[in-house]
């Protein structure tokens, strides 16, 4: 496999490097709205239709869509020649992250921070961030992939790879390590959630590939839509801090608390992949981009399951809100670092 620029993924564009501010300012107008017009956002939180909201489901496709027309299962056979790097991710991904964020969600919600916390919100708290380390990206790993100068074709893989074993694997892991920390598991709303947003969107796009037939075809589909799963996320986190806008105007100290966990959990994972790939001898081509997708989250898939499984307005979909307001800028950090060390690794270009 190449050093080559991905197609999936572009030029990092307006939205996606300044994230960080475009969902600041939906938690704003989110609270705005929520104080002004509280019937209106009632109205959406009441849209369900068995455990689902109908608003958030719509928006949640028009972010999960555009990643998964991008997944090409056909490359996925060309990892053979190369395993060390998707070992590294999978491993990762899904025998460590997991089990540490539920760690250490349990030790700061239901120890560190339980002076300054209802229990009920504590264990909201813990099962956003289960939620949220049970999911490794998928989309944004092609930008931070791009800006690390990574291998396209082998991150497209692991991001399939990943994708195909979290449609069998996220449902158990998260219900398993809800249970160990005592909540009550609806299994329906679950395993509907995750069909709902992985396995039927992984199947769209894959029908989408196949329509469009050639790579410049669905290069150009994928930049025609891209921009309406920012417009997706956005708007599904107006609506949630509209439903948490008093809690979060009674407790702005609770962002922060929350805010702790996902940061010792996005360096340490990053520390543990990245250093693996390094002492394996994987090129940095590969090693940068499999340690960011296990550091990185697939945060729709998380706000879309809290939602599903626990409201709207409940302390777990907003945990799984701040982490993506903590995300971009930590993952921008550590593509700085991964820049900074790639003479490190065996083979690495010369730095232009």
């Amino acid at each position: 496999m190449t050093d080559q620029t991905s197609r999936n993924s572009g030029p990092m564009g307006p939205f996606e490097r300044y994230l960080t501010v475009w969902v600041a300012l939906a938690m704003i107008a989110g609270i705005g709205i929520g104080t002004i017009a509280p019937g209106l956002v009632n109205a959406i939180a009441s849209a369900e239709v068995a455990s689902i909201n109908l608003v958030v489901a719509l928006l949640i496709w028009a972010m999960v869509y555009p990643m998964m027309v991008s997944v090409d299962i056909g490359a996925v056979a060309g990892v053979a020649r190369q395993p060390k790097g998707l070992l590294v991710t999978l491993v990762v991904n899904w025998l460590i992250k997991p089990f540490s964020m539920a760690f250490l969600a349990v030790l700061f919600f239901e120890h560190i921070f339980a002076p300054f916390l209802d229990p009920q919100d504590a264990a909201q708290y813990t099962a956003g961030l289960i939620l949220l380390g049970a999911a490794p990206c998928t989309a944004m790993v092609f930008v931070w992939s791009q800006l690390t100068r990574g291998d396209a074709t082998y991150t497209l893989v692991q991001v399939s790879v990943n994708d195909l074993i979290m449609v069998v694997a996220f449902a158990p892991i998260v219900a398993f390590l809800l249970g160990v920390t005592d909540i009550v598991v609806p299994w329906q709303t679950l395993v509907l959630a995750t069909v709902l947003y992985v396995l039927l969107p992984l199947l769209a796009g894959l029908i989408t590939r196949r329509m469009l037939g050639t790579p410049e075809r669905i290069d150009a589909f994928t930049a025609r839509i891209k921009p309406w799963s920012v417009i997706g996320l956005i708007a599904t986190v107006a609506i949630l801090f509209g439903l948490q806008g008093e809690v979060i105007l009674r407790k702005p100290a609770v962002i922060a608390l929350i805010a702790i966990p996902i940061l010792i959990q996005s360096y340490g994972i990053f520390a543990l992949a990245y250093g693996a790939a390094y002492l394996w001898r994987v090129p940095h081509r590969i090693a940068a981009p499999c340690a960011m997708i296990g550091t990185s989250n697939f945060f729709e898939l998380a706000v879309a399951v809290a939602i599903s499984l626990f409201g709207l307005n409940s302390g777990a979909a907003l945990a799984t809100v701040v982490g993506v307001l903590v995300e971009v800028p930590v993952m921008l950090s550590l593509v700085a670092f991964a820049n900074r060390t790639r003479a490190r690794f065996p083979g690495a270009p010369t730095v232009r």
